[in-house]
């Protein structure tokens, strides 16, 4: 089967979903305090007695390695059949009766990876796929060749199917989202990003910080920016991106109606610390989407028309600091440097004391969308969102961030973009998102030895505006 890359044109049918009632948990997470999350359906806490803990859990007989062994293949071979019984195209009625007979949905089989849902896709079955989500199926399961069912949809054009397994994965993700206010991690095999412990430089944000960096040039000349991960080299910053930077600093800045007084900018290298996200991917697929382009957009916000009258960079890694220091940028005009973390200074004088800013920039490098630290769904990115208002000095002052989050999954790009939206809009800010077509950017031989990161064609550019919430 040959899929398609997305296209501007794509993404043009995908239309916007009912998301009512998903703006309102949006609203309603963002405005109240974790203490408040409704708690009515979760585990019991640890602090419940041993009697109140006991109420809420049946205990199953134990079986032996034999037993185990027979439940396990009685699964597959129903597994198996729901994917037959899909494909040879059965009445809907068998295949309800093989789900409520325990065909697992969740079942992938051993040739090529498909699961029912991935088999529902490829017949363009909207209403099967409807179904087989209702049940419970696994909307972001990976096949051997790292497809989704929603990637089978959007191969096949098939808008239905693919807009009612992106739908499915949004509303999973923000109801995590949250679940997550009271709990750092909540297994289900519905995550889009799953927890994976990882102490190397990247998946800690102490272990990055520790690890060295090197600067140097690609084969085009291109200034790049190199972490040494086990035997692997990840681009930490690299030249392709450029163009995005300057896209970015265009959009934020040269219609800014105070661009003539000289811009208040914030720059946050966002959090620090890489995570490691997509472990249901192999190393060559795995989603590295948060990476730092620091000096690349600094350098475009100090070549606008109008020089900023202040220029803050928030950055915690020792290394770009060095680098910093040694390029003369603790030296320039209106250039603040703050060595830490943004959650070090995002209540502090040094920021708050600036009486806002004209334009905000991050570049979620290292923490995931959530920050709990390997989950799309939860809290880090989502509670610097949650800061614009106080950091934004009022209506019209702009807010962008790198986008590359999910980058290497179509499904799992829209589903990211999507969230972001919610989050965004929820915090008081109008939002576009402008396309652009990186693929000549890229180029064929754009990583040289470094790990890829972002496979889409179409770069989703967030562009947002404090809305005036007294009109």
């Amino acid at each position: 089967m040959t899929f398609c890359f997305p296209s501007a044109s794509d993404f043009d049918f995908m239309e916007e979903p009912d998301l009512d009632t998903i703006k309102g948990m949006i609203e309603d997470l963002l405005a109240r305090p974790a203490a408040e999350t409704d708690t009515t359906s979760m585990p019991p806490a640890e602090s419940e007695t041993e009697s109140d803990a006991h109420s809420h859990i049946t205990f199953l007989p134990e079986h032996s390695d034999e037993e185990e062994a027979d439940t396990v293949d009685v699964a597959t071979e129903l597994g198996q059949a729901l994917i037959d019984a899909i494909l040879e195209r059965n009445p809907l009625s068998d295949i309800q009766t093989l789900i409520r007979s325990g065909a697992p949905l969740w079942y992938q089989g051993s040739e090529d990876g498909w699961s029912a849902l991935h088999a529902a896709a490829s017949l363009e079955d909207d209403v099967l796929v409807k179904v087989l989500l209702e049940e419970g199926a696994v909307w972001n399961a990976v096949d051997d060749l790292g497809n989704t069912a929603a990637d089978i949809a959007l191969s096949l054009n098939d808008e239905a199917s693919y807009c009612l397994i992106r739908d499915a994965g949004l509303r999973s993700e923000i109801v995590l989202s949250l679940l997550n206010r009271d709990q750092n991690i909540i297994d289900s095999d519905n995550a889009l990003v799953l927890k994976a412990e990882d102490g190397s430089a990247l998946g800690s944000s102490d272990a990055f910080l520790s690890t060295r960096l090197r600067y140097t040039k690609d084969a085009h000349g291109q200034d790049i920016c190199l972490l040494k991960s086990g035997e692997e080299e990840i681009g930490v910053m690299m030249g392709w991106e450029r163009e995005i930077m300057r896209e970015t600093v265009k959009h934020l800045c040269s219609d800014h109606p105070k661009l003539d007084e000289g811009l208040n900018i914030l720059n946050v290298g966002f959090g620090l610390g890489i995570v490691r996200v997509f472990p249901f991917l192999s190393s060559e697929h795995a989603a590295r989407s948060d990476w730092i382009h620091l000096i690349q957009i600094d350098t475009f916000f100090q070549s606008i028309s109008t020089p900023p009258s202040l220029h803050v960079i928030i950055e915690p890694h020792p290394d770009v600091q060095r680098y910093m220091r040694e390029n003369g940028w603790y030296d320039r005009t209106g250039v603040k440097i703050l060595e830490g973390k943004w959650q070090d200074f995002v209540e502090s004088d040094a920021l708050l004391g600036a009486g806002g800013f004209d334009v905000v920039y991050t570049d979620p490098f290292a923490e995931d969308y959530n920050g709990a630290p390997s989950r799309l769904s939860s809290e880090y990115l989502s509670r610097f969102f949650n800061h614009l208002p106080k950091l934004l000095a009022g209506p019209g002052s702009r807010f962008s961030f790198f986008h590359g989050l999910g980058a290497t999954n179509a499904v799992f790009y829209d589903v990211y973009t999507k969230l972001s939206d919610l989050h965004l809009t929820a915090s008081g800010l109008d939002m576009r998102w402008i396309d652009l077509d990186v693929f000549e950017q890229r180029g064929e031989d754009r990583w040289g030895k470094t790990r890829n990161y972002f496979d889409m064609r179409l770069y989703r550019m967030p562009v947002g505006q404090l809305k005036n919430l007294e009109t």
